[in-house]
């Protein structure tokens, strides 16, 4: 099992999200970066996926080579901001399957409204990597992996691009047995519930919606 909280501080991690945050940075460039570093993200959150090992033959001999254990991965995207996400992680694990939490923020309440659920099936058999970019207060992501655990999921883990010491400390309050893995912890949320000092709205500046 990885640290409850995880930061990924490898240089590369940090360069793009740096510009990221940039508020000039086009909504292209935006999506690519958020490709690109969800890649060097999911490198993290799949270090200790359990393993096995099987007979292969190389071109020189046999050997027992190592192999991940288990049922295909479980992707979810708590939609729509974590589509930026999913999309890099899927380059690297093509086999994954994939779910869709769908959650908006209610703006008066900050609590999260569901309106859309779907996932894979045998999930109490698959590690389900949750994503979102961003874990402000943390209302969002509790909810979603209230919805798994419900489904059945066991073994989660929560990945995001940033996180808010709020939104870590609801989370570790709700699922302390879900890990998370993120590129930076930020200063603190603002009366509207974003992140300090963060990147604005990352579906909107994703989809260059207002």
């Amino acid at each position: 099992m990885i640290d409850h909280l995880t930061v990924v501080d490898h240089p590369l991690v940090q360069h793009k999200l740096t510009l990221m945050r940039e508020k000039d940075t086009s909504t292209k460039s935006f999506r690519q970066l958020l490709r690109e570093i969800s890649l060097l993200l999911a490198y993290e959150v799949t270090r200790s996926l359990p393993m096995t090992t099987v007979r292969i033959e190389t071109p020189l001999c046999e050997m027992d080579a190592p192999q991940i254990d288990g049922k295909k991965l479980a992707l979810i995207s708590i939609l729509r901001a974590g589509n930026g996400l999913l999309d890099g992680i899927l380059e690297l694990v093509p086999a994954a399957r994939v779910g869709f939490v769908g959650l908006y923020r209610d703006p008066e309440t900050l609590k999260p409204v569901q309106y859309y659920f779907k996932v894979p099936a045998e999930l109490e058999d698959r590690v389900t990597i949750v994503v979102d970019p961003m874990l402000a207060t943390g209302n969002s992501s509790v909810a979603a992996i209230d919805l798994l655990k419900k489904a059945g999921a066991k073994d989660i883990r929560f990945l995001c691009l940033l996180a808010a010491p709020e939104g870590i400390a609801r989370m570790k309050e709700a699922h302390p047995d879900v890990p998370i893995v993120t590129a930076s912890v930020d200063d603190h949320l603002n009366d509207h519930g974003y992140i300090v000092p963060g990147l604005g709205d990352a579906g909107d500046r994703m989809f260059g919606t207002k």
